[in-house]
């Protein structure tokens, strides 16, 4: 199926060529997205009257993408999930949660502007392509985390494994100082009764000795 393209397409053409495409795509995306017309004669007439109006739209709207994506560029989203102590998420984090997260932060996107090739399901730091403009995008980055805490640590540059071994060293620190107190109470109990025995074999010696004297 031939089809007239109303703006760029990736790996397709660029705006007014005239380009043959599956009839599935065609129905499915490009031409309910506006992204394209069928070919017809009487199409490709309409868009040659309307080509220096479109062209001039296009040129407006990416100006405006260009600068959209200067400020978007870099910036890092926190998502807050819950997830096992592995790191592996209860659920998943969707083109959705990253426009949701995008547009709590100040930045007005839609969800069809995400690209993701599969969802997020681990924890972590994840990149993001957002696409503002058939000739624009941007990267942002997911800091998906159990907590802010959390995030705030991996931002940092932590892996949730680091954070994770850094948690297990510190309970096995933890563990053996109670072994440590409890061996030095010991000894303490060891010397006060050292202490006592010998206390009570001086005591007895100065009996046997008064006796003697008796």
């Amino acid at each position: 199926m031939q089809v007239i393209l109303l703006e760029r397409v990736a790996k397709l053409g660029q705006m007014g060529e005239v380009v043959d495409v599956k009839p599935g795509f065609a129905r499915n995306y490009l031409l309910p997205q506006g992204k394209a017309l069928s070919a017809s004669k009487a199409n490709v007439e309409a868009f040659e009257a309307r080509k220096s109006q479109l062209e001039a739209e296009n040129l407006e709207t990416k100006k405006e993408a260009d600068k959209m994506a200067d400020k978007l560029n870099g910036q890092q989203f926190v998502v807050i999930r819950s997830a096992s102590d592995a790191g592996a998420l209860y659920g998943s984090v969707t083109t959705r949660d990253a426009a949701d997260a995008a547009t709590e932060g100040g930045f007005t996107i839609d969800r069809k502007q995400v690209v993701l090739s599969a969802p997020i399901k681990e924890l972590g730091l994840h990149d993001v392509l957002i696409v503002l403009h058939p000739e624009v995008e941007a990267t942002i980055q997911l800091n998906v985390a159990r907590s802010v805490e959390e995030a705030e640590l991996q931002a940092s540059g932590k892996s949730i494994q680091e954070l994770a071994a850094e948690e297990e060293a510190a309970a096995e620190f933890e563990i053996q100082e109670l072994f440590d107190d409890i061996g030095a109470a010991q000894l303490d109990d060891m010397d006060v009764d050292t202490d006592n025995d010998a206390g009570e074999e001086a005591a007895s010696g100065d009996q046997e000795d008064t006796a003697g004297r008796g």
